[in-house]
This record gives structure tokens, sequence and C-alpha cells, in this order.
């Protein structure tokens, strides 16, 4: 397993998410060679160019053709081959879809779909490359883990967690270059366990991704404003960690979800399913990209202008609050 310290941190945040991906997947083939990177055309895009020329026979490019790679990827779970699959998150979910429904929903086969590029990170390329709906999508679909890391070092996590486990597993990777720094030290991370990075007792934020970096910048600007806030890194979206969602309910009063999603189908509305069947529950505040295809640009303009930054969370929550 990798080490998590300040140094590893650093590049990793350099190489991005997808450089980061890429990065574990050759690190993991240090450690195992009984597994398979399969790519839709994007071997250099998903960061695989290093571990592509060093374990060739372990690489495998179907070309633009999200349905046969996932098709290509089933056939080597079936035999027990680990398998990771990756390509831009919306080609993934739309185009691989039914493919994706059948082989890893219905069929159970131990898949590790990567979407690449989720949320807003593909900038200029636009609405067509932007993966906005992709959680609502696998969500929806039977017996499908999906896990958001919140940096580099829970991208190396995940890589080598998901490795352990014989189940289909959608991993959502979102930012650009020079991302965020959540986890600078080793930490317990765990399949199916939201992790709890700060304690507060007025407002609760969960959030997943990339959104977990900003929400702690929010959390430290409502902080100065006398609201306690807690913070809650929800990396794996399903199965949702409702242990540490009802200790938030009970204490907090107001549960805020913050996500680089629609937020239609993601990870605030994984939230208010499960919230809707409680009685005196506080109210759940959703923050996420709004439900249309807005005008492009790029990353850090269109988290921006979708208020998805630290400050403009804790405005929204001061004027929720009505402080």
């Amino acid at each position: 397993m990798v080490t998590i310290n300040k140094k590893n941190a650093r590049v990793w945040s350099m190489l991005g998410a997808r450089g980061t991906y890429g990065a574990a997947i050759f690190e993991l083939a240090k450690e195992r060679s009984d597994f398979m990177a399969i790519s839709a055309d994007l071997g250099n895009s998903s960061g695989l160019r290093r571990f592509q020329t060093t374990y060739p026979n372990q690489f495998i490019n179907t070309g633009i053709a999200e349905q046969n790679m996932i098709g290509v990827a089933a056939g080597l779970a079936k035999e027990g081959t680990l398998v990771y699959a990756s390509s831009f998150a919306p080609f993934i979910a739309f185009r691989g879809g039914e493919q994706v429904r059948m082989n890893m929903g219905y069929m159970k086969f131990g898949i590790k779909a990567v979407g690449i590029g989720s949320g807003l990170a593909m900038g200029h390329m636009g609405n067509s490359h932007y993966g906005l709906e992709d959680i609502a999508i696998m969500r929806a679909i039977p017996n499908i883990t999906i896990i958001s890391p919140a940096d580099g070092a829970e991208i190396v996590k995940t890589v080598f967690e998901v490795s352990k486990i014989d189940e289909p597993v959608y991993i959502r990777l979102t930012g650009a270059a020079n991302n965020p720094i959540v986890y600078t030290d080793d930490y317990s991370f765990e399949i199916g366990k939201g992790i709890r990075l700060k304690e507060g007792q007025d407002i609760c934020i969960i959030a997943s991704g990339t959104m977990v970096y900003e929400s702690l910048n929010a959390a430290s600007i409502l902080e100065k404003k006398g609201i306690s806030t807690e913070v809650i890194n929800m990396h794996t979206i399903k199965p949702l960690d409702e242990k540490i969602i009802d200790e938030a309910l009970k204490k907090c009063n107001l549960i805020v979800s913050v996500e680089e999603h629609s937020i239609i189908g993601g990870l605030g509305s994984a939230i208010a399913e499960y919230k809707s069947d409680k009685e005196n529950t506080p109210p759940l505040y959703r923050m996420g990209c709004p439900d249309i295809y807005e005008k492009t640009g790029d990353y850090q303009y269109m988290l921006d202008k979708f208020q998805l930054k630290g400050n403009q969370i804790a405005e929204n929550i001061i004027r929720r609050l009505g402080v």
C-alpha cells in the first residue's frame, strides 16, 4: 500500500484526480499482476500511460466504445480477473449504461468502473463532457457501490480497497489539476463508512469529492460567525452510512449536503430519501449543480458560477439560517 504523507499529497494534488488514479493503478501493479486496466481510448487522459508502457499485457484500449469496454470488462471479471475500466463519466454512465446495468448491476460482475472528469472538471469541453448526472444513474442500478474520493490520498485508498472486493463499483473522480488536499497523513478508510472530519453542534455539512475541501473552508468561515459546524466526508454514496447521518440528525439543527453533481439524484437526494422515513428531524439544505445546462467555462469559473466555493457555501448557509 502506498504511504500517505505530505510529500505524496502534494504530488497527487499537482497530478490531479486522473493522474493520481493512474499513479495508484501503477502502484497496485507492483503488488499484484492479476488485474487489467481498460480504457475507451483514454489511456493518457486516465493517467495510465506509464502503466500501459510498463505493463502492456495488463492494459486494453477498446477504442471510443464504452459499451464494448464494459462488455470486455465483464468477460474478464466473469473469469475471475480484477478489472478497472475508465472513461469520461457521462460516457460510462450514459453510453455504457445498458451494459453497466446488465453486467454490473444484474450479473454482479466485480468491474471497477472509473468515471474520470466527473462533475465540472472538463471545463471548456462543456456539457457534453460534464458528469453531472452520473451518480443519479448509477445509484438507481442495484448492487453497485458508488465512491467519490475527496482528494488524491483518498483516490489511492479507493483503488487499493476496491481491489479487495469482488463486487461492482463505480469510482467517481472529481477535480482538475492542482486538486485541493484534504489528507496529508494516513487514516482509516472503509467502504461504506463516512468520516467525521470536524465536530460541530449547530449544523452538519455532508460532502463528497472535491466539495469536502470546500466544505471544510466553509466550516471555518461559519465558526468565525459563531456557528458550530460539523463536516462529514461521505466518500461512499451507495451504500450510504446511515449511522453517521443518524448521529447528525440527533444533534444538529440543519443538515447541508454539498456535491459537484446535479441536485437531483446525487448525495443530497440519497440523504433526503433516507431522512424522509424519519420523524422530527432537522431540515436538509441541498447544494450542488442546478437542474440546468448552463453556458460553460473553465473549472474554477464553473465552481464559482454554481456557488460551490467555500465562501459561497458559507454565505448560502448563513442566508438559509437567517443570521
